[in-house]
């Protein structure tokens, strides 16, 4: 009698596959915007995917599994920054820039990611689930496995350092 793995059905792996096609570009977005950097975001990804993978079947019957992987991102995200990081750090330099409109929008990304990578991790994560991935304190909370007293003073130090951020003053914000 041959028995077969839990999770590795003939149409578990496509299930997933289709999962990941439809829903990477966006779990990639969230990732990016933790990290900072494509390469981490892509790693970050890749390991919640992974992570993921064997609840496949339990958590998909019951409508969840993204939601269970966001949850594992932002988990992984926080436990990877909790140990001393000695690795490569991204040198990489922007490509040359568009003239015009999109060169403007494309600087003022710039200096979002800036802004959002000079907060503390636990900040960052806070503000990217509240005002990208629009989620509430209560459920920003239970992603982050804290209190909501914690995630509003979190936001609320968030906010004011992103207010005073150098990478964000407009220069001709005075001009009006």
């Amino acid at each position: 009698m041959s028995e077969v793995a839990v999770g590795t059905g003939p149409d578990t792996a496509v299930d997933f596959d289709g999962f990941v096609a439809a829903r990477g570009a966006a779990l990639w977005r969230t990732a990016w915007l933790l990290t900072g950097d494509r390469h981490r975001a892509e790693d970050l990804v890749q390991t919640a995917l992974g992570k993921a993978w064997p609840h496949w079947d339990r958590v998909s019957r019951s409508g969840s599994f993204e939601a269970y992987v966001r949850k594992t991102m932002f988990t992984t995200y926080v436990a990877w920054y909790r140990r001393r990081w000695n690795g490569e750090v991204s040198t990489e330099h922007l490509p040359e820039q568009p003239g015009g409109d999109a060169a403007d929008r494309i600087a003022f990304q710039r200096d979002v990611a800036g802004a959002l990578a000079r907060l503390p991790r636990g900040q960052r994560a806070v503000v990217v689930l509240r005002y990208f991935e629009d989620l509430t304190e209560a459920q920003t909370a239970e992603v982050l496995g804290c209190s909501v007293g914690t995630v509003k003073s979190q936001t609320s130090r968030a906010l004011a350092a992103l207010r005073s951020s150098p990478a964000l003053a407009r220069p001709d914000k005075d001009q009006r």
